[in-house]
């Protein structure tokens, strides 16, 4: 069943006000005012899949640039290079060691297209080696204060890193910080973190097993699509994050074979990581998952007798998705504005109009048995009740030997 994902933002401004980035936070709860943290690592890794699977790009940052905090696991680590350079600035701990294979990644990084920026940054000899890959050096004002910062203000200004004055907390702070040419502010006196909350389905850690085993041996693509066709929350995160703006496509990505192809075997590999580290060890609910899955796959057989390919694989998008405002518990209009998917596809599951409408509704039917509507739709489909009923008795058979349980 749906389960909250948390994540605060804090803004982060410029000398006027005006708003450039966030700073995305980890929250364990809706309400929390702080981080309870026990592991930085499996912090980090929740805010990058609630930002990637959960939340969305588009929808959480609103084309602003995010800070995201990560410890020298986090850097190391592969699940850093699924976000999109573009957007995303990465910001190095003060609790990370540097080393040459630090350095290494901060260079790779920057190679990418991300920003690098270093938290709580104090000059030290020892740390001296990260100000050449900074775009940002943040400091802390109430823990060191406008004296104790010149060294480092002064380093930061040789290698042309910008000023990120973070805990401001009054006005005569920022007027100070400013008169230093400090260019970026965050603080209580301008915003306190901002709470999100989001329903999610995880996969089933078994689902996303068996498709990360797929991916490792190079299967065939035909093969990995069955296995997203196996679980409707795999095909419902695979196709909003290779449709959000991070990857830049001049086409939306409306089929999972299509999404598949673009991504490649390595960067669906590290994606399905990511989904496996956070999904859930409860089961989904079962009935619901089956239900829509066969629902997708008589869309799909229906379209078949009058469609061409391609809108029969817009069909079991229809089908599987027009059960997520049940699993989410949450308004379909509000489901799918964390999508970007055809409007055929939007009508159908808003209003059951424009071309799959009716062929939804006519699914809808045979799920309930409504012999009356299966006839009326058919017959407007110029779909013979033998084909309805063959479709319909090939779909439940497939589910079958899917092994949903």
């Amino acid at each position: 069943m749906p389960q909250n994902a948390y994540l605060a933002r804090q803004p982060i401004v410029d000398t006027q006000h005006r708003l450039v980035a966030y700073e995305l936070l980890f929250r364990d709860t809706a309400h929390a005012t702080g981080a309870a943290i026990a592991d930085a690592t499996a912090a980090g890794i929740e805010v990058i899949s609630h930002t990637l699977c959960n939340m969305g790009t588009d929808w959480l940052l609103k084309g602003k640039l995010a800070f995201i905090n990560m410890d020298t696991s986090m850097l190391l680590g592969d699940f850093s290079a699924l976000l999109p350079p573009d957007k995303v600035v990465i910001e190095v701990l003060e609790t990370v060691e540097v080393s040459s294979e630090i350095l290494e990644r901060l260079r790779a990084y920057k190679q990418a297209g991300f920003r690098i920026a270093l938290d709580d940054y104090v000059y030290t000899p020892e740390r001296a080696d990260l100000l050449p890959l900074a775009d940002y050096v943040k400091l802390d004002v109430l823990a060191h204060g406008a004296d104790g910062i010149l060294g480092t203000v002064k380093a930061a200004r040789q290698h042309g890193a910008k000023l990120l004055a973070e805990k401001v907390e009054k006005r005569e702070q920022f007027e100070q910080y400013k008169r230093l040419g400090f260019q970026y502010f965050q603080g209580y006196y301008f915003a306190r973190p901002e709470n999100l909350a989001i329903k999610v389905l995880n996969p089933s850690q078994a689902a996303v097993l068996q498709l990360m085993d797929k991916v490792r041996q190079e299967a065939d693509v035909k093969q990995i699509e069955e296995g997203f066709k196996r679980d409707v929350t795999l095909t419902f995160k695979l196709l909003r994050y290779i449709n959000s703006a991070a990857f830049g496509l001049s086409c939306e990505i409306q089929s999972i074979r299509h999404a598949v192809s673009i991504l490649g075997y390595r960067q669906l590999y590290k994606w399905l990581t990511l989904l496996l580290a956070t999904a859930s060890p409860s089961p989904l609910a079962p009935v619901l998952t089956r239900t829509a899955v066969t629902r997708g796959r008589l869309c799909e057989l229906l379209g078949a007798y009058h469609l061409p390919k391609s809108e029969q694989d817009n069909l079991f998008i229809t089908g599987v998705f027009s059960l997520l405002d049940v699993l989410l518990e949450t308004p379909m209009a509000q489901v799918l504005e964390r999508l970007t998917l055809p409007e055929s596809v939007v009508d159908a599951l808003l209003h059951r109009s424009g071309l799959y409408g009716p062929i939804l509704e006519l699914v809808v039917a045979c799920e309930e048995a409504d012999m009356s509507r299966i006839g009326t739709l058919a017959e407007s489909l110029f779909l013979s009740p033998e084909q309805v009923n063959t479709a319909h008795l090939e779909a439940l058979a497939w589910v079958e030997e899917l092994g949903l349980e």
